[in-house]
């Protein structure tokens, strides 16, 4: 690598709080890329508005081409704009690829190469910056600097560096305008939200502008150095007792408003399984550490690593008690590693601009749902949704159990390489038997479950991937035994008082009975009955369909008219007008 020297020619709950380094009051935003960005949601929005709505009308329908091509497309055409623009496009990119739950995979593996096509940027563009906040050349602060960049993410870059004492280290640096680039693809991204939010049934289901607003926050905050500096600290304080979790030491003066200076750890790549293999480490055991180090930050610690991607997570191989007998006392970043059965290890965790705080709500909602999980028991798991606000209002709670009963009864104790071609199977099944719970979709998206979904999402496949054998399943089923028996010890320590409620309850009995005979007696006695939920939605569907056919009839008497309407072109056009207006005025409700 040819050194870089300079010549005188030559930044479920997460920390909104913090002050923002460098160009934090920097607001001002890039008009040509706003522009460009604007025009790319604007011709989603219409492609949305044209096929998925005016070409699902009745006859229509005929002419409706497949949903999943026009959405491979797009999400090519949006790979394609995020590595040419770059800034918080990339990001985003990354986060939808994930969502294999939303998205059909076929547009999640589209997206998900944006994971990989981070380009760095040439190291001229940063220089002047750096230098300007170390306040002196480069070549005065470091003994060697990498022009080329060991590491490329959507808002930094890291360099390999040598101080002036000779210890190698790892310089993360800001690419150059960062905040003029997030500032403008934040301002976009409102402004589609404030469009998406005209849709009735998009806005019913989530709070886009409450999710924009923490996924602002999460952005901003990881182009705060000092912030990730302090998230580092963190976290290893919260490690500091566990011999298999390292995170890298930082070099206090060389940091600053642009560079953030650590120990060069860039050991193995998690997802390098033959190079880890070759080492001698068994890569199931770091699949199950690597799970149970995350259920330990989201469940003990509540201060959750939120990017655990194989660009961020190391395994730093250590030498056996022979080695060490033998005089080796390590190995070295990049140091070729000799085999060595049951060779001991860490997790290394680099990155920490994303991170989030788990609040008390959360963190009972998932203890539940873990515990649910693993007893198979729907009703826990429903309640945990209540618990974690993530059903809508008048939800049906008795359907969302009875779905989640046959869901676990038909899928579980599969594994995730199975699971996929088990549940294409069960589709159709589940289409029809809850085809009412599916449209109705009573899901939705809190914003502190954001970054912790998006979390385990990438947790899940990241440890399959390491061992295909992994089974997340069988982990859930050990911490919600370990759950359970917590929560019956909490339970039993209140069991006298329950018992006192239950006794007076008890006692009161009696007279509640007589008021109901007597009632009877004298023929006072009603009862009261309502139509059973899924009754009511089935009536608001034909109420919503009979006034759509109205609003249609409406419009296409409208549209007719101003057709045949020749002789006056400008009554005309206006009947044509006001077709188009009573089409969406329909379309609406």
């Amino acid at each position: 690598m040819k050194p870089y020297r300079h010549t005188q020619d030559g930044s479920a709950h997460l920390h909104r709080d913090s002050p923002e380094s460098g160009a934090k009051k920097d607001r001002s935003i890039d008009l040509r890329r706003y522009r460009k960005i604007r025009r790319f949601f604007l011709k989603i929005m219409w492609q949305t508005l044209w096929w998925d709505v005016v070409f699902n009308l009745p006859l229509l329908r005929w002419f409706h081409t497949s949903s999943v091509s026009r959405w491979q497309t797009t999400a090519r055409e949006y790979r394609e704009l995020a590595t040419n623009l770059g800034g918080v496009l990339i990001k985003l990119g990354q986060f939808l690829s994930t969502r294999v739950d939303i998205f059909p995979p076929e547009v999640a593996r589209e997206l998900a190469g944006l994971q990989d096509e981070v380009a760095p940027e040439p190291l001229e563009d940063l220089v002047g910056a750096i230098e300007e906040d170390y306040g002196c050349p480069i070549d005065e602060m470091f003994a060697y600097f990498s022009s080329d960049a060991v590491g490329a993410a959507s808002l930094g870059q890291a360099h390999r560096a040598v101080l002036h004492t000779g210890e190698e280290v790892i310089v993360k640096v800001l690419r150059s305008k960062i905040h003029i680039l997030v500032e403008t693809d934040l301002n976009a991204m409102r402004l589609a939200c404030k469009w998406l939010n005209l849709m009735k049934h998009v806005r019913n289901r989530m709070d886009l502008d409450l999710l924009l607003e923490e996924f602002s926050a999460t952005t901003r905050a990881e182009l705060d150095l000092a912030l990730e500096k302090e998230n580092l600290k963190r976290f290893a304080a919260d490690f500091k007792d566990n011999p298999h979790v390292c995170v890298p030491g930082i070099y206090e003066t060389y940091c600053n408003a642009r560079a953030l200076t650590m120990e060069n750890v860039a050991y193995i790549k998690i997802d390098d399984t033959e190079t880890i293999r070759a080492c001698g480490i068994e890569c199931a055991l770091v699949a199950d550490r690597l799970y149970d180090i995350y259920m330990h930050q989201i469940f003990v610690t509540n201060f959750v690593h939120a990017d655990p991607h194989p660009g961020n997570i190391y395994v730093r191989p250590l030498p056996t008690a022979n080695e060490v007998n033998a005089g080796i006392g390590g190995f070295a970043p990049g140091e070729s590693v000799p085999y060595a059965s049951d060779r001991p290890f860490q997790l290394v965790f680099i990155d920490f601009g994303m991170t989030a705080v788990i609040s008390e709500r959360l963190k009972a909602a998932m203890r539940m749902g873990v515990i649910g999980l693993g007893t198979q028991d729907s009703h826990k798991i429903v309640q945990a949704y209540v618990v974690a606000d993530a059903l809508r209002p008048g939800a049906d709670l008795r359907l969302l159990e009875e779905a989640h009963r046959e869901w676990l009864q038909k899928l579980w104790g599969l594994r995730l390489g199975k699971l996929h071609e088990t549940a294409l199977k069960e589709v159709r099944y589940f289409m029809h038997q809850y085809r009412d719970l599916i449209l109705e979709m009573p899901f939705q998206v809190q914003a502190d479950m954001l970054f912790i979904g998006r979390a385990l999402g990438i947790l899940v496949g990241l440890t399959t991937t390491i061992d295909p054998e992994f089974d997340p399943w069988a982990k859930a089923f050990d911490y919600s035994k370990r759950f359970a028996k917590q929560e019956l010890k909490e339970e039993w320590q209140g069991v006298w008082e329950e018992l006192f409620i239950l006794g007076k309850h008890a006692l009161s009995i009696p007279a509640h009975m007589e008021q109901v005979l007597t009632r009877a007696k004298h023929g006072a006695l009603t009862v009261q009955v309502s139509l059973s939920p899924e009754t009511r939605k089935a009536i608001r569907r034909i109420d919503l369909s009979v006034k759509r056919f109205a609003w249609m009839v409406v419009t296409a008497a409208l549209l007719i008219s101003g057709v045949i309407s020749g002789k006056d072109q400008i009554f005309g056009m206006a009947l044509i007008v006001m077709s188009i207006i009573s089409f969406f005025w329909g379309m609406r409700k």
